[in-house]
């Protein structure tokens, strides 16, 4: 399942179905599932010494604090994936970050050992943050290319909030725009910073690749929507998820379905039942001077009745007070 997931994702990026040059999608248990332990201390660990295994940092920096026999000897575990995939697959490079240097390397000499081969390592510096914090899914407000893990709107958004100084290497390293074309949108981001033309140009490019151009028309909609330019027909045709998505952190109430299907009015609704606005006067005030809309409708008068047929997705009613303050209503 995990393969399939993988696949399904990778296939965005490399082609599975290209003849001779076809990606490939392995899982090293194939190989290890009828190896036993005594097997591979005989076949695998005599050609690598303690010492060697010692020497590599991500093992020497932890000595001190103490690891398990597991972590000590994972760097085995990979050098013989790289020797195994060498031997079967024609592998002579495995790339990596840099983190994963030793683990690598040590593929490449159990290769010279054991087969009298040569093999290559190729890592990159970790991806991090301006504040030195690492870019990586164990870190806080992370990231994934599953849309039910992160939907395509709050993939967008990511990439669109990123900070200044994090977009300039970000569009770099995620995009596959040129040196040129990147130098050009970095002299129109300097030239009005406001219109933040790094973030938009990196969150466009990336989310139609990783999702779909019409991902992107929604996440582009969706995004409109809390700074009051969508439209009531933007709401409508919102997912339930990125409705969610969207309105996450505002204040929410619940109400039955029954209530909302039996028809109620609009100040009862705001007042009574979602406390909204702290008293009738107040909500009659801003409703009659068009301050309050529901589901971006402005409501006309204090006598609109609001009925089953204003919820979105037969679920939701947006309740707008001015025109920053949201209340979702959650209609069960």
């Amino acid at each position: 399942h995990n393969l399939a997931c993988q696949k399904a994702q990778l296939e965005k990026f490399l082609d599975f179905n290209s003849g001779e040059n076809s990606a490939s999608i392995v899982n090293n248990y194939d190989w290890f599932k009828g190896m036993g332990f005594l097997e591979f201390i005989r076949d695998v660990g005599k050609h690598i010494s303690v010492n060697y295994m010692l020497a590599k940092d991500s093992v020497s920096s932890r000595l001190e604090n103490g690891m398990s026999f597991t972590e000590f000897s994972y760097q085995l575990v990979q050098g013989y994936d790289f020797y195994y995939l060498n031997q079967h697959n024609g592998v002579k490079l495995q790339m990596g970050g840099s983190d994963q240097w030793g683990n690598i390397v040590t593929g490449t000499e159990l290769i010279r050992r054991k087969a009298q081969g040569e093999a290559y390592a190729l890592t990159t510096p970790l991806i991090k943050k301006a504040d030195g914090t690492k870019f990586g899914k164990t870190a806080g407000g992370n990231i994934w290319l599953d849309r039910n893990r992160t939907s395509p709107y709050k993939f967008y958004q990511f990439w669109l909030n990123a900070a200044d100084e994090d977009v300039k290497n970000y569009i770099r390293i995620f995009t596959m725009f040129s040196k040129d074309e990147i130098e050009a949108i970095e002299a129109e981001h300097a030239a009005a910073p406001h219109t933040r033309a790094l973030q938009k140009a990196l969150a466009k490019d990336i989310t139609i690749r990783v999702h779909s151009e019409n991902d992107y028309q929604k996440a582009v909609e969706a995004s409109e929507i809390l700074f009051g330019k969508a439209t009531a027909d933007a709401l409508k045709f919102l997912d339930e998820q990125t409705l969610l998505d969207v309105f996450d952190g505002v204040p929410q109430s619940t109400i039955a379905k029954s209530e909302i299907e039996a028809g109620i009015n609009v100040v009862d609704l705001l007042v009574d039942k979602c406390a909204i606005f702290p008293s009738r006067g107040q909500a009659r005030e801003l409703i009659t001077g068009g301050g309050v809309s529901i589901n971006k409708d402005k409501v006309a008068n204090t006598e609109v009745t609001i009925s089953g047929d204003h919820l979105i997705g037969n679920k939701y009613l947006i309740a707008q007070r001015g025109k920053k303050n949201y209340h979702l209503i959650i209609v069960q």
